[in-house]
């Protein structure tokens, strides 16, 4: 009995599980995130708290939005999709779950030490070595349950996502060994060579794999069309794995890496149009004549919108990968804002969708509210929008401020404004957030939750 209370073997409980301890670390993270916003427009508004000044809310939301949100979001919406798409069930729910425990002991860890300022240093990499470990084994995990389903699969062929997931799972747990470098010494520049081979890479063989793999799951069901084009859908897929390794360079251009590897990592940058133009010709072709679904399908909408969000960040990433232009706007807000278009435009909004789009199908039960669907969505969209003018306009007075020799206590004073804007979005997008975590609560654990209608059932995997 104790296990199947902790240890759940019920089809779909591990993807319930990962989901919703996403949403909760998805608060936790995102207020850090806002209340460190508010401190850049107040810097007098908390006092004599350590855990609650910039530095220690950075790390936590860095490492809360990217490891607990998105991460434990993406393996809930594969422990879903991948059955679904293998026509079987789940290799091991029991497994699944305890991963699902396991991961969550990484964040309550991740909450209890970052906050504290116990860090190795490094930047997307400050977990300790402990935590290190466990994300390592947890990632394994994750990936033999995926692989077992797959194997165990009753079709023949793969699906495009299926490619795309898999390889993530591939590649992802290999760019965190090497990323991490905990039980490693490495001097100098080597140490942000390898740092930013995996700052950049936990984007491209993470993040972007399996977000774009949700797309190209999701687009289909939710317009009731045919995916247009696999073979442009796998030219997309050995594009990621050939250029997307060495781009990480390209932070790092303004100093005394060696020139042959900063020429590697511009032009991979600039070739990562290639699959770049596969997914948003994919997307553009699938969803002719669908558009008008966009306006009453909350799902459709979400990942309408991201894949926008996505055409907006993959033109800025090759452009400010360039060497000039890099120059330029490196070390500026603007960089910050093009990080929050990747993880919050993008990859946030197509694992919201997926979420709205897969747990009716999990639990069977409803959601709540259609009304909190939309609050959610405008806030979370016009909150983002917000942000990224904001920081985008910031970066570039800084960018003219540090190019033209403006002393920076002038240049300082005009991007004020701009972080109070930055301050108001956060409290929009966290608000959404939690109205999103209401909606799932009541959807789920009230007596009143509705049962899925006869369409969610049928679409049922």
């Amino acid at each position: 009995m104790l296990l199947d209370a902790v240890l759940s073997n019920r089809e779909g409980s591990a993807a319930r599980n990962f989901i919703l301890s996403a949403i909760w670390w998805s608060i936790l993270g995102m207020g850090a995130g806002m209340l460190g916003g508010l401190e850049f427009s107040m810097p007098d508004l908390i006092h004599n708290i350590p855990q609650l000044s910039f530095p220690h809310l950075r790390m936590w939301h860095v490492n809360a939005v990217a490891v607990g949100w998105l991460s434990m979001g993406y393996v809930g919406a594969m422990y879903y999709m991948v059955p679904s798409l293998a026509k079987t069930k789940l290799w091991s729910e029991r497994l699944g779950n305890f991963t699902m425990w396991a991961w969550n002991a990484v964040m309550v860890g991740a909450f209890c030490t970052l906050i504290n300022g116990s860090t190795e240093g490094r930047e997307y990499a400050e977990l300790g070595a402990v935590l290190d470990v466990l994300v390592a084994i947890a990632l394994v995990t994750i990936a033999a349950n995926v692989y077992m389903t797959v194997v165990n699969r009753k079709v023949k062929k793969l699906y495009v996502s299926l490619w795309y997931f898999l390889g993530a799972l591939f590649w992802f747990p290999l760019v965190y060994i090497i990323g991490q470098r905990t039980f490693v010494a490495l001097p100098g520049l080597n140490d942000a060579i390898v740092g930013w081979f995996y700052g950049h890479n936990i984007l491209g063989m993470w993040f972007t794999t399996v977000g774009v793999g949700m797309m190209y799951y999701l687009l289909p069901r939710l317009t009731n069309a045919p995916l247009y084009s696999h073979g442009l859908s796998m030219l997309g897929f050995w594009g990621i794995a050939l250029f997307y390794a060495p781009t990480g360079t390209h932070h790092i251009l303004q100093s005394p890496v060696p020139e042959w590897l900063k020429a590697i990592a511009v032009i991979s940058s600039v070739f990562l149009l290639v699959p770049v133009l596969t997914v948003l010709t994919n997307f553009f072709m699938t969803m002719k004549g669908k558009w008008q679904q966009v306006v009453t399908d909350m799902p459709l909408r979400f990942a309408v919108t991201s894949c926008m969000f996505y055409l907006v960040t993959c033109v800025q990433g090759p452009f400010q990968a360039t060497r000039w232009v890099n120059w330029y706007l490196h070390f500026t807000q603007w960089v910050v804002g093009h990080a929050h278009l990747a993880l919050l435009g993008t990859f946030s909004f197509i694992l919201t969708s997926a979420i709205y789009y897969g747990l009716p199908r999990i639990t069977g039960r409803d959601w709540h509210s259609q009304g909190l669907i939309r609050a959610h969505y405008w806030l979370k969209f016009l909150g983002f929008l917000l942000m990224m003018v904001s920081l985008t306009i910031a970066g570039l007075i800084q960018s003219a401020g540090w190019a033209f020799g403006v002393p920076v206590d002038q240049w300082g004073l005009q991007i004020r404004p701009y972080w109070g804007l930055r301050a108001v979005s956060g409290v929009m997008i966290v608000l959404g957030q939690c109205i999103f975590a209401y909606n799932a609560f009541k959807s789920l654990y009230t007596p009143a939750a509705k049962a899925a209608d006869a369409k969610t059932a049928e679409v049922k995997a």
